[in-house]
C-alpha cells in the first residue's frame, strides 16, 4: 500500500521523502525504487530520539511531502507497553496515521478492531483508514459504513484482493529490487493500484494536516588539525551486499572519506583503498558467483593479511569465513576470518541487538556500548584450530554464539551486528581514522 502511494504521487509530479519505521532494509530499498530518492530508517531504538528529529528534518526540505511506513502493528513494540513502536513514533512526529486493515472474512469486527486501536493510546493521531483484501462491492459496503458509522474515521482507499504476486518473498523478506528481474514493470503496477484503490487527493489533504515542527539537524563534528588527509574507503554495493542506511555512507564521508564503491561478484582485483566497509546482504544466494570469482578473493585476502582495516556486518563476514554451506554444497570464500559458516532454514538471530565493546579493536573504544539489530539464517558450523577473539561482548541478541559478536583478525571486525550512524555516533569516525592510520604506514 505505501509503495503504491508513494509511487502515484511521484507519478503525478511530486517529489516524495520515503521513510521506514524499524532497521528493514529490503522495504527501505523498495521505497527508494519507488520514489526515486533514498528512503531513511527511523527507529527510536536504534538512535535518539533528536536523531529521529534530524533524519525527518534533514530529508523533507527538498520535498513535497513524508511518507512514513510503519513496521509490524501499530503498536507492536519490545515490550508490553509497545517500547520503540511505530504509534510511539507517530506520537514523537505528531504526523497523522493511517491504519491499513486486513479485511479477509471480517466485516463490522474490523470496526472493533479499528476502535481498540483508537482507545489503546487516544494521544496516537489515527486519522484514516486503508481496506485491504475486499471481497466484492457488497463486502466493501458493509464494512465501510461499519468503520465510518462507529469510528469517525474516513475510508481512504479499498483495494481488492489481487491475485498477481508482484513482489515474491524468500528468507528474509521480498526479494530486494537489485535482483528482483521485472523491478520497473513492479513499481509501475503498484502506482497503477495506488491511482485506482487509494483516494490520492484525500491522502494530500490529510498530510497538509499534519502540524509543523522544528528539528535540529545533527552537525558532524569538526574535524581536528591533522585529520585533513583524504582516505579512500571501499564499500561493496551490488546485488549479493546492498544493506546500507545511508546516513552510514554520508557519515563516512563527513568524516573525511571518498567513497569507492567495489563489486566483488564481477571485480576482477580489489582496487587501491584506505580501508573497507563491506555490508550485510546475500551472500548465500550469490554464493557461486562469489566462490567463482577467486582472483578478487585472493587480492582481498592479501590486502587483508597486509593490514587492510575492514568492518564487515553480517553478510559481509560471511564472506570473509573460510566456507560457506548452502543447499548442501560449500562454497569458498576469502579465507581470512577461521570459521564455515552454514545456512540454516529458521533465523539464527533477529531482532534488537546491544552490545559492549570489551577488546581493543580498529574502529570503537574498549567499554563503549553499542545498540543495533541483526536478521540472519546462518550461523558458525565450525572454527578453525586458530585462536578466535571478539570486540563485543553480547547483552542482547545472539551474535555469533549468544555470547559474543564482532570477530577480530588483523585489522579486521566482522560482526552480525548492523549499527545506524545516528546511533552509534563514533562509528564513521572510527572507520576513517583507522583508514587514516593504514595510509600512513
Amino acid at each position: 500500500m505505501t509503495l503504491g502511494l508513494v509511487a502515484a504521487w511521484r507519478k503525478n509530479g511530486k517529489t516524495v521523502a520515503p521513510f521506514k519505521k524499524g532497521p528493514d532494509y529490503i522495504d527501505a530499498a523498495w521505497l527508494s525504487a519507488a520514489a526515486g530518492m533514498p528512503c531513511r530508517n527511523m527507529d527510536m531504538y536504534l538512535m535518539s530520539r533528536q536523531g529521529v528529529l534530524s533524519s525527518l528534518g534533514g530529508q523533507v526540505g527538498c520535498s513535497d511531502v513524508a511518507v512514513i511506513e510503519g513496521n509490524r502493528g501499530l503498536y507492536d513494540g519490545m515490550d508490553s507497553e509497545g517500547s520503540y513502536s511505530s504509534s510511539e513514533l507517530a506520537k514523537l512526529l505528531t504526523t497523522p496515521v493511517v491504519l491499513t486493515v486486513d479485511c479477509t472474512k471480517a466485516t463490522r469486527t474490523v470496526a472493533a478492531m479499528i476502535l481498540g486501536c483508537m482507545r489503546l493510546d487516544p494521544e496516537v493521531p489515527i486519522r484514516g483508514v486503508v481496506l485491504n483484501q475486499i471481497a466484492g462491492k457488497r463486502h466493501e459496503s458493509v464494512v465501510r459504513a461499519s468503520v465510518e458509522d462507529s469510528c469517525g474515521l474516513p475510508v481512504l482507499g479499498v483495494i481488492p484482493k489481487i491475485a498477481e504476486q508482484l513482489f515474491p518473498e524468500r528468507h528474509l523478506g521480498l526479494v530486494p529490487p537489485q535482483e528482483h528481474s521485472e523491478r520497473e514493470q513492479a513499481v509501475l503496477q503498484v502506482s497503477n493500484i495506488g491511482e485506482k484503490y487509494l483516494d490520492l487527493e484525500a491522502f494530500w489533504e490529510l498530510a497538509q494536516s499534519a502540524p509543523a515542527f522544528e528539528a535540529e539537524i545533527v552537525v558532524a563534528p569538526a574535524v581536528e588539525s591533522g585529520e585533513h588527509v583524504p582516505v579512500n574507503i571501499g564499500v561493496f554495493r551490488d546485488a549479493a551486499f546492498q544493506f546500507y542506511y545511508p546516513e552510514n555512507l554520508e557519515s563516512l564521508v563527513e568524516a573525511g572519506a571518498k567513497l569507492i564503491e567495489i563489486s566483488p561478484l564481477v571485480d576482477s582485483e580489489l582496487p587501491d583503498v584506505d580501508a573497507l566497509y563491506i555490508g550485510g546482504g546475500f551472500p548465500e544466494t550469490l554464493a557461486p558467483q562469489l566462490s567463482g570469482n577467486s582472483a578478487f578473493r585472493e587480492s582481498l585476502r592479501v590486502a587483508i593479511e597486509n593490514g587492510l582495516p575492514v568492518y564487515a556486518e553480517c553478510g559481509g563476514a560471511v564472506y570473509l569465513g573460510e566456507k560457506l554451506l548452502y543447499n548442501s554444497i560449500e562454497y569458498s570464500m576469502v579465507g581470512v576470518l577461521p570459521v564455515v559458516f552454514g545456512f540454516q532454514k529458521k533465523p539464527q538471530g533477529h531482532g534488537y541487538v546491544k552490545i559492549e565493546t570489551v577488546r581493543e579493536n580498529p574502529f570503537f573504544e574498549v567499554g563503549q556500548a553499542l545498540k543495533g539489530h541483526e536478521f540472519h539464517y546462518t550461523r558458525v558450523e565450525s572454527y578453525g584450530t586458530e585462536e578466535t577473539v571478539f570486540a563485543f561482548d553480547v547483552g542482547r541478541g545472539f551474535g555469533f554464539d549468544g555470547k559474543h559478536d564482532g570477530m577480530c583478525r588483523y585489522n579486521v571486525v566482522a560482526s552480525y551486528t548492523h549499527v545506524h550512524a545516528l546511533g552509534a555516533g563514533s562509528w564513521a569516525p572510527g572507520v576513517v581514522k583507522a583508514a587514516r592510520k593504514y595510509k600512513s604506514r
